[in-house]
């Protein structure tokens, strides 16, 4: 990283999945899938409590706590877990506790009690990056409240690096602009079907010495598998959608490049991009994002889908 003394991969683990996101996920895939990306030389593990409501900070910090080898640990502030008689659903995690409430809180005791019972989740003593989460709402309070905050964790030696993780350009420049930030997750704004990261906000983080780390590269599905019924933004695709994600596939499978290598490989084209998150269910998902993220691509693929206007000119 520029501004932090951690050496993150190219590719790295976003958690939710193995916290059971829209399926359940056993306790066994779960400790599969964290081993075989250590083992695969995934060095950089993104949580958050708000993934199965602590479930998937306790299921990495059930592995990641006990290995030797070196390892990159991110997790995020602006949520804590509440308990309550019984929470409002979520269909997203099956396998949250019904009596665990997430709720926005950007005060100052909120950030610290977030952070400490993300500690004892994962089962640490400190954590490399902690994120901002969603503060697209919460815009002056991650300012001048919670970003001072986690500065003080930072002096402490408690955290290396303070980011943000956003799915909206325009609120991460306006915290950008604001504050010193060492990273920036961006989920779903630079994909195939998605580039309005790079109209400002990647060129604003290379000004700024800002690594960005890109999620959401399949934009929740359609890029994966851009068939009637796939989603996109976690919702159902629009025909319009599916259609764009077709195009593209078959412009690619023309080149024999399958659509998922391609995905997952573009955000790293644009400088200001350090690491690719992908999500995965289990190890085979995972071991199959490797293959594709390592695949050799013709090195003019991107000028090509540009001449085709089926991604915008960087």
């Amino acid at each position: 990283m520029k501004r932090a003394p951690l050496e993150i991969s190219r590719l790295s683990l976003g958690t939710a999945p193995l916290a059971g996101l829209f399926k359940s996920v056993d306790i066994a895939e779960s400790d599969q899938l964290i081993s075989t990306a250590l083992n695969s030389g995934i060095n950089y593990f993104d949580t958050a409590p708000l993934y199965g409501h602590g479930l998937s900070e306790e299921r990495l910090g059930r592995i990641l706590s006990k290995v030797d080898q070196p390892f990159i640990l991110e997790t995020k502030v602006g949520r804590v877990l509440n308990r309550v008689e019984k929470a409002d659903p979520v269909p997203w995690f099956p396998d949250a506790d019904p009596h665990i409430q997430p709720v926005f809180d950007y005060s100052a005791d909120g950030i610290k009690r977030s952070f400490n019972e993300s500690l004892e989740r994962l089962g640490v003593d400190h954590i490399d990056i902690a994120l901002m989460h969603d503060a697209e709402n919460h815009i002056p309070q991650a300012i001048e409240i919670a970003y001072p905050v986690l500065a003080d964790f930072k002096d402490q030696g408690l955290i290396k690096a303070i980011g943000i993780g956003i799915n909206f350009c325009d609120a991460a420049i306006k915290i950008m602009r604001e504050v010193d930030l060492d990273l920036a997750l961006i989920a779903g704004r630079y994909t195939l079907l998605d580039q309005s990261a790079q109209n400002e906000l990647l060129p604003f983080a290379l000004e700024r010495e800002v690594d960005i780390t890109i999620g959401g590269v399949f934009n929740s599905g359609v890029l994966a598998d851009p068939k009637p019924g796939a989603t996109f933004e976690y919702l159902p695709a629009s025909d319009e959608i599916i259609k764009r994600a077709q195009e593209i596939g078959a412009f690619l499978k023309e080149r024999g490049i399958p659509l998922t290598a391609a995905a997952l490989q573009f955000p790293l084209r644009h400088p200001a991009v350090t690491s690719v998150l992908t999500g995965s269910r289990n190890s085979n998902e995972l071991l199959s994002n490797i293959a594709d993220f390592d695949l050799d691509l013709p090195v003019d693929i991107w000028t090509q889908l540009e001449d085709a206007n089926l991604i915008e000119r960087i």
